[in-house]
C-alpha cells in the first residue's frame, strides 16, 4: 500500500467529468470538486460558510467507469482517497501554479442532501462495450431521465410512488404467497 494522506471531503462537483482511456487501455476519469468550511458561529447561533477549497478528483478503472454515469455538475458528493499537491510550470512565464488533487478510492452521492439509486455494474466483453462518445450520449440521455422533475406525491397516489410509509406498512401488513402462490400459504405446501 502507498503511504500518502488519507482524506474525505464534502463538497460539489463543479465540472462534468471527463473520461477518457490510458494507452494501455485503463480507463481515467477527473472533474473538479468545491469543498467549502462550514462552522458553527456559537454567539450568533448560526452555521456560517468559511472558505471554499477546490479540488480535482482522478477515478481509475471501474471507479472512473462509474463515476461517468454518476455524477453530473452540481452533485453533492463524498469523496475518499489519497491527496498530493502538485507544482506545475507555467508557459507564458508566470510564476509556478499549486494544485490539489485526490486520487480517489471512492466516491458518492452525498445523502444528507438527496437520495440517489445504487445500480450494480454489469462487467461485459469489451467488444460489446459501447465508444466514449456513444456512452457520453447515452450518460446524457440518463441523466436527463432521472432529473426529470417528479410530480408531487399527492398527484402520484400510494400505487405510483406517493406515500411511501404506506406502502412499506401494506408490504409488511400483507400476507406473504407461499409456493403454491396463495396467500398465507406457508413456502413448500403446495
Amino acid at each position: 500500500m502507498m503511504n500518502g494522506t488519507m482524506v474525505t471531503l464534502v463538497g460539489v462537483a463543479v465540472s462534468q467529468v471527463r473520461y477518457a482511456t490510458t494507452v494501455g487501455g485503463v480507463p481515467v476519469a477527473h472533474f473538479r470538486l468545491a469543498a467549502t468550511e462550514r462552522r458553527f458561529d456559537r454567539p450568533r447561533q448560526v452555521w456560517v460558510e468559511g472558505d471554499t477549497s477546490y479540488f480535482t478528483v482522478w477515478a481509475w478503472r471501474s471507479l472512473a467507469e462509474n463515476a461517468l454515469t454518476s455524477i453530473g455538475c452540481g452533485d453533492p458528493l463524498l469523496v475518499t482517497g489519497r491527496m498530493r499537491v502538485r507544482e506545475w510550470e507555467r508557459t507564458d512565464g508566470r510564476p509556478k501554479g499549486v494544485s490539489a488533487e485526490i486520487e480517489a478510492t471512492a466516491l458518492g452521492h452525498d445523502l444528507a442532501r438527496g437520495t440517489t439509486v445504487f445500480r450494480r455494474t454489469l462487467r461485459c466483453r469489451p467488444e460489446l462495450v459501447a465508444s466514449a462518445s456513444e456512452r457520453n450520449r447515452i450518460n446524457e440521455q440518463r441523466r436527463g431521465l432521472a432529473r426529470a422533475e417528479r410530480p408531487p406525491a399527492s398527484e402520484r397516489g400510494a400505487e405510483a410512488g406517493g406515500d411511501a410509509e404506506a406502502r412499506v406498512l401494506t408490504l409488511a401488513s400483507a400476507p406473504s404467497a407461499g409456493a403454491g402462490g396463495e396467500a398465507g400459504a406457508p413456502p413448500g405446501s403446495a
